[in-house]
C-alpha cells in the first residue's frame, strides 16, 4: 500500500542546463516551427506527414530511420513537411507492457526514470542535430513536457488523455501545434471541447508553480478511429467523416484555424498496418474531391519503421516495432513519393 519514493528526479530546468540545446539547433527548430505553423494557419499549402515508429525503443534504429527520412525530405520539400515520430512514452490500456524509453531506456532491463529522461533528451537532440528534422512526441505525462519541448515541433494528445483537463490546460501553453485525438468512443464533441480548451488561456498549477497561459491557436483535431461497445473498430477517415467534422467546426464558430490530421493506423486500420497505404490514398482522394476538405485536412499520421510488422521485446530484429505493427521502410518511402504525386 502507498508509494515508495525511489529517486528524486531533476527538474526540466536542471536537465536543460546540464544538456542545453545549442543555439544553431534552436535556430533550426525556430525555422521549422514557423514553416509548420503556416500549414495550420492556412498560409501554406504544404502537407504534413507525422511518420515513424509506434514507439522509439532504440536510439540507433530510430536515428537510422530519421537519416533515411531526411534524404526523402530533400526530394519532397516543396510539397511535404516530414516530422519524425520519436515517441518515448506509450500509454498502456491495462497498465502492462512496454511504457516507452522514458520508463525503460533498454526495453529488456528494469525501469529507470532518470536514465530514461537523459536517454530521450539525447535521442531527440541527436535526430535534430544529425538530420535537421525536428520531432513529434506524445504528451502522456504533462509535467514531463519541458524535458523535450525545446526540440519538438509537434505534440499529440492521445485518445485516452484527450478528456483530461490537465492535458488540455498544459496544451494551452504550448507554442507548437498540438493534435487532439478523438477518444476511443469516437465522440467528436469531446475532441472539439479539448481543442477549444487548449486554444484559450488558463491559470493553473504546473510543476509547483501558479502559471498562466495565453492559449494555443494551433491546437487541432486528429481522427484515429473509434471502438464500439462490442470492441469493434469503427474508422472515421472516410469523406463523410471529414465532411461531418468540418461541419461541426463551422457550427461552433469559436475555434481558430479549423484543421484535421488523419491517423492512418490504430482504430482506423484496426492495426492492420498495411491498410495505412490504402487509407492514406483515400484521404488524398477526398481532398482532391472537395476544395473545402483539401483546406481542412492538413496531413496524415503514419506508423512506420525500418522493418514491417512487430515483434515481442527481445525479438532481435533491428528496427522492428515492439509495440503496434508498422509499415516497413520500402513501403513507407514509396508511399511518401506517391503522396507527393497525389497532392
Amino acid at each position: 500500500m502507498g508509494f515508495e519514493f525511489i529517486t528524486k528526479l531533476p527538474t526540466p530546468a536542471e536537465i536543460r542546463e546540464q544538456y542545453p540545446l545549442p543555439l544553431e539547433l534552436a535556430t533550426v527548430k525556430s525555422k521549422r516551427d514557423a514553416q509548420i505553423a503556416k500549414v495550420f494557419t492556412g498560409e501554406s499549402d504544404q502537407f504534413i506527414l507525422i511518420i515513424g515508429p509506434c514507439s522509439a525503443d532504440n536510439e540507433d534504429s530510430v536515428c537510422e530511420y530519421a537519416y533515411r527520412l531526411a534524404k526523402v525530405q530533400e526530394k519532397v520539400q516543396e510539397k511535404i513537411i516530414l516530422i519524425p515520430r520519436v515517441y518515448t512514452n506509450k500509454p498502456r490500456t491495462t497498465g502492462e507492457g512496454y511504457k516507452g524509453m522514458l520508463h525503460q531506456p533498454d526495453p529488456e532491463k528494469k525501469p529507470n526514470m532518470l536514465e530514461g529522461i537523459l536517454a530521450i533528451r539525447h535521442m531527440h537532440m541527436k535526430v535534430l542535430r544529425e538530420t535537421g528534422l525536428t520531432t513529434a512526441d506524445e504528451m502522456l505525462y504533462p509535467e514531463n513536457l519541458r524535458y523535450l519541448s525545446d526540440m519538438m515541433s509537434y505534440i499529440a494528445v492521445g485518445a485516452r488523455s484527450v478528456e483530461n483537463q490537465y492535458h488540455r490546460l498544459v496544451s494551452s501553453g504550448c507554442d507548437v501545434p498540438v493534435g487532439m485525438k478523438n477518444p476511443t468512443s469516437g465522440d467528436l464533441s469531446v475532441m472539439l471541447n479539448s481543442v477549444y480548451a487548449a486554444q484559450h488561456g488558463h491559470d493553473f498549477i504546473f510543476r509547483g508553480w501558479e502559471v498562466g497561459t495565453a492559449g494555443n491557436p494551433l491546437t487541432h483535431t486528429i481522427l484515429r478511429g473509434a471502438v464500439n461497445k462490442h470492441g469493434q473498430c469503427l474508422p472515421n477517415y472516410h469523406f463523410e467523416d471529414l465532411e461531418l467534422l468540418l461541419k461541426l467546426y463551422t457550427e461552433r464558430g469559436n475555434l481558430q484555424f479549423p484543421a484535421c490530421i488523419v491517423d492512418t493506423n490504430h482504430s482506423n486500420s484496426n492495426k492492420k498496418y498495411m491498410e495505412q497505404i490504402r487509407i492514406a490514398k483515400e484521404v488524398l482522394h477526398s481532398r482532391r474531391h472537395a476544395p473545402e476538405i483539401r483546406d481542412f485536412v492538413k496531413g496524415l499520421m503514419i506508423e512506420s519503421y525500418l522493418e514491417p510488422g512487430s515483434q515481442p521485446i527481445g525479438g532481435g530484429c533491428y528496427g522492428k516495432s515492439i509495440t503496434d505493427p508498422c509499415l516497413g521502410w520500402e513501403d513507407s518511402e514509396r508511399l511518401i513519393y506517391e503522396i507527393a504525386e497525389g497532392l
